[in-house]
């Protein structure tokens, strides 16, 4: 267990998909729903990014949300951060767990891991669900190299308090106050035994997300989709890289690219969807997944 001190105020199991490999979830709502929707999160985030949709979603599917390998309550270690080693474990998880019409709900990183276990098991998914997906904003090698020239385990090491406030703040429109409890978290990780390993897997699986570009490869998506973006997104596009591109475009020229996809744009609402506007994603769901 990556961080066995951190402590959820909520039921979790395990599942050991290989020798090497464990992953934290919970099983919540309706046991006897044909349809599964299985919650994977994104870069540097936890299980509990979920928890204010679960709810409104549980009476109407059975919901099940991973932490991925790495990270919070799965297994402990350093491991390379790649999209098919992400797409890899969700394939094991789900035959684990005998899952069966699994739709995949990707949140930023998430969205991107998705997105390549749609494409690489495509009987395997029955429908995708993409949160500010990462994968749609394109990078030249030439930004994929500035990236990753500030992306390394000592600089996540090194962040201050205040900074993990700051990188919490911009994932909003408006910051919710119950997102305290994930600061805390994150502050506390600080502290703890596997911190540096968390690092390294962080910035592994950002370096993964380079490595791995989808874009050209949306269309090989056969799964009915829906995308959903915050109008006010400050994380996509990359403020630095795409100063003249907003999140609307970014959304509508990755959601053009996949055959059968619908795109939602939210008022008000930035790249952390699920937390800021949980009814309205909430919403968006129940009808897309009633509608196909």
């Amino acid at each position: 267990m990556q961080f066995p001190e951190l402590q959820y105020d909520f039921e979790y199991s395990v599942a050991e998909i290989d020798e090497d490999i464990a992953i934290a979830y919970t099983d919540d709502g309706n046991k006897e729903s044909k349809e599964v929707l299985l919650f994977i999160h994104g870069l540097a985030s936890y299980l509990p990014a979920w928890s204010k949709v679960i709810p409104l979603l549980k009476n109407h599917f059975r919901c099940i949300a991973i932490d991925l390998p790495g990270y919070a309550k799965s297994s402990a270690g350093v491991h390379s951060g790649s999209m098919l080693f992400y797409a890899d474990a969700i394939s094991k998880f789900t035959h684990k767990l005998n899952l069966q019409k699994v739709s995949l709900v990707g949140h930023s990183m998430g969205g991107h891991i998705s997105i390549t276990t749609a494409i690489t098991y495509p009987k395997l998914i029955d429908k995708l669900i993409l949160l500010a997906p990462a994968g749609f904003e394109t990078f030249t090698d030439d930004e994929k190299a500035w990236i990753k020239k500030n992306n390394s385990p000592e600089l996540y090491a090194l962040l201050s308090e205040k900074q993990i406030r700051f990188n919490y703040e911009i994932n909003f429109f408006a910051m919710p106050n119950d997102v305290e409890s994930m600061v805390n978290d994150r502050i506390k990780m600080m502290g703890w035994k596997n911190y540096k390993d968390y690092c390294k897997i962080v910035s592994n699986s950002l370096n993964g997300l380079l490595d791995y570009p989808v874009f050209d490869k949306l269309n090989l998506i056969t799964q009915p989709t829906l995308v959903l973006f915050g109008k006010n997104d400050r994380l996509i596009p990359n403020t630095i890289l795409h100063k003249n591109i907003t999140a609307e475009e970014v959304a509508l020229a990755g959601s053009k690219q996949i055959p059968n996809s619908n795109l939602s744009l939210i008022d008000q609402c930035g790249h952390f969807l699920q937390f800021e506007k949980p009814e309205s994603v909430s919403r968006e769901i129940i009808e897309f997944m009633r509608g196909q």
